[in-house]
């Protein structure tokens, strides 16, 4: 994590290690939350993983495929519900946008979207051999359910040293 004032250099510290991370070979996530936004839960992490999503849409169809199979494997049944929320997802699984439904009175959907959240990470994490860097600008401009999706994820990937949070 870093902290500090307003304008001291931060985001500028994160884009360079970004930087780093992506001439290593590594893969890098960025999502940035808005002041404006903070009534859309997920808005910066679901904007990260539908632009990595995107990327993985120009993979060959070979590899494609072989993603799109390990998350239909973690992701089950369930996928719809990150479907959602992360558009080329449903593109990557193949489902038809009207399959793409989302039951808004589950009483466990928040902790449901941040479980499917962890294994989604899971997947990207352990499907490449490079380390996977996130990058979440402006945390202060979170909403609850993204902070109590953002800690899940920490506390799922603490034991993996190939996923690292900037925050």
């Amino acid at each position: 994590t870093i902290c500090g004032q307003s304008g001291t250099g931060k985001s500028l510290l994160a884009c360079e290690f970004g930087k780093f991370v992506l001439s290593s070979g590594g893969i890098l996530l960025s999502g940035k939350y808005d002041q404006l936004q903070q009534g859309k839960p997920f808005s910066a992490l679901a904007s990260a993983f539908d632009d990595h999503c995107g990327c993985l849409l120009q993979n060959t169809l070979r590899n494609r495929e072989a993603i799109a199979s390990e998350l239909r494997s973690s992701l089950g049944g369930e996928a719809y519900y990150l479907a959602k929320i992360i558009p080329n997802l449903a593109i990557i699984l193949g489902l038809e946008p009207s399959s793409v439904h989302y039951y808004d009175d589950c009483f466990n959907a928040q902790k449901r979207l941040e479980y499917l959240l962890c294994r989604f990470v899971d997947v990207i994490s352990t499907s490449f051999a490079a380390p996977v860097t996130l990058f979440l600008d402006d945390l202060q401009w979170a909403d609850p359910a993204s902070m109590s999706a953002v800690a899940q994820l920490i506390f799922s990937v603490i034991k993996k040293s190939r996923f690292f949070f900037l925050g």
